[in-house]
């Protein structure tokens, strides 16, 4: 049996992928579709989901449903339930985040709240309506995507490493709880990656800022390679050095470095 076989076999017969227009998420369709998995892709943006949909139909010879949603209506849960009633759906990518970077008191109360509804209160209800089912097959996946920022704080980051903070614990505990049920559960904490959101922050005369950049490719491989074998995931040999050497260090330390690392970041970016 194939590696795609195996794969599809415990995560099939679908994939559902939310924040899945561009970047990661896109990756992370354009990666599940290549092993054989049909697609329920959720995006708030419908012109480029469209298009991601597009070139996925053309590449692929698996089953695409889009559903255009914001993850941060009120409704959430019962729209995600009637969203994917009519599918199994065995392996679950939360993609979608509020990456604002601003000092807090700086950031608008309604912006955060809304942050605080895509990036934690999102995940949390797509567990709770994707998780029974796979529980009850004894079988499934879900992968939350965190940030490296998730580990340590730092300023400017205050409320956008917390959210990352929760879904890093929140993936780690559940793949504590639902692997006695066959379901595994993976964290991925990203470093930099070229995303279109993160190449639309960065001017073109901008010095190079010294941190390592991965490409979309290759976290996403990492990610799916990881899933069923660890509890969590720093993609890319640099990032997990890096991770590794700032856990090392008192953590009044591993704030400071984070801030300037986050500081020559924005000076560069201005």
């Amino acid at each position: 049996m194939s590696t795609d076989d195996s794969f599809r076999r415990t995560y099939g017969p679908r994939a559902l992928v939310a924040g899945a227009a561009v970047g990661l998420g896109a990756e992370y369709a354009r990666q599940l579709a290549a092993r054989g998995l049909d697609l329920v892709l959720l995006d708030r943006d419908r012109a480029p989901l469209d298009a991601t949909v597009g070139a996925l139909r053309a590449a692929h010879p698996v089953t695409i449903t889009p559903v255009v949603l914001d993850l941060a209506r009120p409704d959430l849960l019962a729209a995600l339930v009637a969203a994917t009633r009519p599918y199994e759906i065995g392996l679950a990518v939360y993609n979608a985040a509020i990456g604002t970077v601003a000092p807090f008191l700086e950031m608008p109360p309604e912006h955060a709240a809304t942050m605080i509804d895509v990036n934690c209160r999102g995940p949390m209800l797509f567990v709770h309506a994707l998780a029974p089912a796979m529980v009850a097959r004894g079988r499934g996946g879900i992968i939350l995507m965190s940030s490296m920022s998730g580990s340590f704080g730092s300023e400017q980051l205050a409320l956008y490493a917390a959210t990352k903070a929760f879904d890093l614990i929140l993936a780690e505990s559940l793949w504590a709880e639902l692997r006695h049920h066959g379901v595994d559960v993976l964290a991925v904490q990203p470093g930099s990656t070229r995303t279109p959101g993160w190449e639309s922050s960065q001017p073109a005369d901008r010095p190079d800022p010294g941190v390592p950049v991965m490409e979309v490719g290759p976290v996403v491989q990492e990610a799916l390679e990881a899933l069923g074998r660890e509890p969590s995931i720093v993609p890319g040999e640099e990032n997990r050095e890096g991770a590794s050497a700032l856990r090392a260090l008192p953590r009044r330390q591993a704030i400071e470095i984070m801030s300037q690392i986050t500081s020559a970041l924005l000076r560069n970016d201005r």
